[in-house]
C-alpha cells in the first residue's frame, strides 16, 4: 500500500452512522478526549510491546482514530498501516505521522490473511456492530507467530455509561457493544491464540484529574483486579501452525 496523505477507499461492507460518530468532530477530538486515559493506553500498548523490537515490523493500527498509536509505532521504526472507518480521522492521523492510510471496517478488513507482524487496537471493537467478528478479523490478518495487543472497556461497567448517557453527562450516539473480561479471553482462545497477558486498568472512571495518580497506582494490581476494572488489556500470540 502506497504512503499518501489521502486515505484509500477499501471497505466492502456498509458503514452505518453510529460507526462514524467520532468522524463528525475529528478536528476537535484531540481536545475533547481525556488525556490521562489516552496517555495511559499508549503506555500500556507500547509497554507490552516493548519486549519486541518494532523496527521494520509491519503493524496494523486497527481503528486508528486521530493517530496517536500510529505515531508512536512509527517513531519506533515500524511500518504502520492506519485503518479507520472515518476519512476525517485518517486526515488527522496524516498530520501526526507518515503511515499507510486505509479507509475500512474492522469487521471486514481489506487485507490478506497474515499481512501483519503486530496488530494493535485500542478502545475500538466496542464501537462496531459485531465485536467478535472484528476480533476475528484482527486475528486473521495477523501472521503466524504475530502479536495482538488490544484494549477495550469491561462490560461490568457498562451500567455507568448508560447512566451517564441518561443524565446527559455523556452525549454519545455510537455503538457501545462492550465485552466482558472472561469473554475477551474466550474470544482469544476460540481463535487459538496464546494469551500471554491480560489485565485491567482504571479501577473507576477517570473523570476527575485529581484521581489520576491514585488510578495509576491501583493499576499495578490490574492482574488481580482485572475482572472488576473499567478497562482491560490483552496481549496474545498467534500460533505458528
Amino acid at each position: 500500500m502506497v504512503k499518501t496523505d489521502r486515505p484509500e477507499a477499501a471497505s466492502s461492507i456498509p458503514v452505518d452512522d453510529k460507526q462514524l460518530f467520532y468522524n463528525r468532530f475529528a478536528g476537535e477530538f484531540d481536545q475533547k478526549m481525556n488525556r490521562y486515559d489516552l496517555e495511559r493506553r499508549v503506555q500500556i500498548i507500547f509497554d507490552v510491546l516493548s519486549r519486541e523490537d518494532l523496527k521494520g515490523k509491519r503493524i496494523l493500527d486497527g481503528g486508528c482514530g486521530t493517530g496517536w498509536f500510529s505515531m508512536n509505532a512509527v517513531q519506533r521504526g515500524a511500518q504502520v498501516t492506519s485503518l479507520d472507518v472515518g476519512y476525517n480521522l485518517l486526515r488527522q492521523t496524516a498530520l501526526k505521522c507518515q503511515s499507510d492510510l486505509c479507509n475500512g471496517s474492522l469487521c471486514d478488513l481489506p487485507f490478506r490473511e497474515g499481512s501483519f507482524d503486530i496488530v494493535i487496537s485500542s478502545e475500538v471493537i466496542e464501537h462496531v456492530p459485531d465485536p467478535e467478528r472484528a476480533f476475528q478479523e484482527l486475528v486473521r490478518v495477523l501472521k503466524p507467530g504475530g502479536t495482538l495487543a488490544l484494549t477495550t472497556p469491561n462490560r461490568i461497567w457498562h451500567w455507568a455509561i448508560r447512566l451517564g448517557n441518561a443524565l446527559g453527562a455523556r452525549p454519545y450516539d455510537g455503538h457501545e457493544n462492550w465485552v466482558g473480561y472472561g469473554e475477551l479471553r474466550r474470544m482469544a482462545q476460540s481463535q487459538r491464540l496464546q494469551v500471554l497477558d491480560q489485565f485491567g486498568f482504571h479501577l473507576f472512571p477517570f473523570i476527575f484529574s485529581w484521581t489520576n495518580s491514585l488510578l495509576s497506582r491501583i493499576d499495578h494490581a490490574g492482574r488481580l483486579l482485572g475482572p472488576v476494572m473499567l478497562n482491560q488489556a490483552i496481549l496474545a500470540k498467534k500460533p505458528l501452525h
